[in-house]
């Protein structure tokens, strides 16, 4: 079911299926919310418990002001509000890098990784500040053909229009504040001193046709990360859980029962 809690003075929408085993947490990317998630979680078992999270100026969740440090500090905090302990914890782009974080910073939460289209570092100061600059002085929606061509690849483009068209619309839908917090976020962080201290199993997941986070930076950070596993999928871009659920799910699953 859906809840939302107060949490670090910023109210967090989120989503929790009780259940039993090693719980599952997912965290999203820039400009989407936890809906990005669902073929994944068809593919599952029924059994583990289930959390998904709006981050701060995505979803239903608040603005808030918005730092890694404060969204790796919300995820945490809603855990410990859940009482879930060593959970998987996936996440896509932004979502990976917070779970990143939240590796480092709160290893009790933490009992396997399963990070997609990430990278210890994603992009550079410039590119997000004229992101930046835009969001703010003129919106999302005049960037939003561009990002979304970063999303998918050209085969999910060309045919499948109609799940284009309501993802450019939970994009530009997107509170501006929240997107441009969210990218000062990513400009600010690099982990690429944290990220070689994590010490649970964890899986890389690259897509072939990611044009946000090439296949490169995503086997940089296997390579960072200690006994880390590496996958490409082809003919995927940068949202696998959306052109690849399957895939995910399969993976998931396969990092799920190592921890069980």
């Amino acid at each position: 079911m859906t809840q939302v809690t107060v949490l670090n003075e910023v109210a967090l929408h989120y989503r929790f299926r009780p259940g039993k085993g090693t719980p599952i947490v997912f965290l999203n990317s820039l400009g989407t919310d936890f809906r990005i998630w669902d073929q994944v979680i068809d593919g599952l078992d029924n059994d583990p418990p289930i959390l998904c999270i709006d981050k701060r100026g995505h979803g239903l969740s608040d603005d808030g002001m918005i730092s890694m440090t404060a969204l790796v500090d919300d995820a945490a905090t809603l855990m410990d509000h859940l009482d879930m302990q060593r959970a998987l914890i996936c996440g896509v782009s932004v979502g990976g890098m917070i779970a990143q974080g939240l590796a480092v910073d709160r290893p009790d939460l933490v009992a396997g990784l399963v990070l997609c289209c990430t990278g210890a570092q994603i992009g550079d100061a410039e590119s997000w500040n004229a992101r930046i600059k835009t969001v703010q002085s003129e919106g999302i929606a005049i960037m939003a053909d561009a990002i979304l061509e970063r999303w998918f690849s050209a085969e999910f483009i060309a045919h499948r229009p109609a799940e284009f068209a309501v993802y450019r619309n939970m994009l530009v839908r997107t509170s501006p504040a929240g997107y441009a917090g969210v990218c000062g976020a990513i400009r600010d962080t690099d982990f690429s001193a944290q990220s070689p201290r994590i010490s649970v199993p964890t899986h890389c997941i690259a897509g072939s046709d990611d044009l946000a986070t090439p296949p490169a930076l995503v086997k940089d950070l296997a390579n960072l990360i200690p006994n880390a596993s590496y996958q490409v999928i082809p003919d995927c871009g940068h949202l696998p859980c959306i052109e690849a659920p399957v895939l995910i799910s399969d993976a998931i699953k396969q990092m799920h029962r190592t921890l069980t």
